[in-house]
Protein backbone atom coordinates (compact mmCIF):
# COMPACT_ATOMS: atom_id res chain seq x y z
CA UNK A 1 0.00 0.00 0.00
CA UNK A 2 1.50 3.25 -1.09
CA UNK A 3 2.40 5.70 2.23
CA UNK A 4 3.11 9.32 1.40
CA UNK A 5 6.82 10.32 2.55
CA UNK A 6 6.26 13.88 2.94
CA UNK A 7 2.51 16.07 3.19
CA UNK A 8 2.50 17.67 -0.19
CA UNK A 9 1.32 21.71 0.60
CA UNK A 10 -1.70 22.86 -0.85
CA UNK A 11 0.53 25.25 -2.60
CA UNK A 12 2.29 22.52 -4.79
CA UNK A 13 -0.51 20.28 -5.28
CA UNK A 14 -2.44 23.13 -7.05
CA UNK A 15 0.58 23.91 -8.75
CA UNK A 16 0.70 20.54 -9.92
CA UNK A 17 -2.94 21.04 -11.29
CA UNK A 18 -2.69 24.40 -12.74
CA UNK A 19 -2.57 22.71 -16.74
CA UNK A 20 -5.58 20.32 -16.10
CA UNK A 21 -7.59 23.04 -16.90
CA UNK A 22 -9.71 22.23 -19.77
CA UNK A 23 -9.30 24.54 -23.52
CA UNK A 24 -12.29 26.10 -25.02
CA UNK A 25 -12.45 24.96 -28.62
CA UNK A 26 -11.33 26.99 -31.55
CA UNK A 27 -14.64 26.68 -34.33
CA UNK A 28 -14.08 28.03 -37.97
CA UNK A 29 -16.36 29.89 -40.33
CA UNK A 30 -17.55 27.20 -42.63
CA UNK A 31 -16.53 28.80 -46.45
CA UNK A 32 -19.17 27.08 -48.18
CA UNK A 33 -22.09 27.87 -46.01
CA UNK A 34 -21.16 30.08 -42.89
CA UNK A 35 -21.61 27.62 -39.76
CA UNK A 36 -19.23 27.10 -37.42
CA UNK A 37 -17.43 24.26 -37.53
CA UNK A 38 -14.20 22.19 -36.04
CA UNK A 39 -10.94 22.85 -38.01
CA UNK A 40 -9.78 19.90 -40.38
CA UNK A 41 -13.51 18.06 -40.20
CA UNK A 42 -16.21 18.05 -42.47
CA UNK A 43 -19.37 21.05 -42.17
CA UNK A 44 -21.97 18.65 -40.62
CA UNK A 45 -24.63 21.64 -41.94
CA UNK A 46 -23.41 21.19 -45.72
CA UNK A 47 -20.88 18.30 -45.92
CA UNK A 48 -18.48 20.45 -47.39
CA UNK A 49 -14.48 20.07 -46.67
CA UNK A 50 -12.91 23.12 -47.96
CA UNK A 51 -14.11 23.59 -51.72
CA UNK A 52 -15.31 19.68 -52.44
CA UNK A 53 -18.74 18.12 -51.45
CA UNK A 54 -17.91 14.89 -49.27
CA UNK A 55 -21.20 14.18 -48.14
CA UNK A 56 -24.43 14.94 -50.12
CA UNK A 57 -26.45 16.47 -47.73
CA UNK A 58 -30.09 15.24 -48.17
CA UNK A 59 -33.73 17.04 -46.91
CA UNK A 60 -35.05 15.90 -43.85
CA UNK A 61 -37.73 13.35 -45.13
CA UNK A 62 -40.90 13.69 -42.28
CA UNK A 63 -41.99 9.75 -42.47
CA UNK A 64 -45.65 10.53 -41.01
CA UNK A 65 -46.25 12.39 -44.78
CA UNK A 66 -44.85 9.67 -46.48
CA UNK A 67 -46.79 7.03 -44.90
CA UNK A 68 -50.43 8.76 -45.01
Amino acid sequence: MAVQQNKVSKSRRNNRRAHDALVAGNPNECPNCGELKRPHHICASCGFYGDKEVISMTEEIDLDDDAA
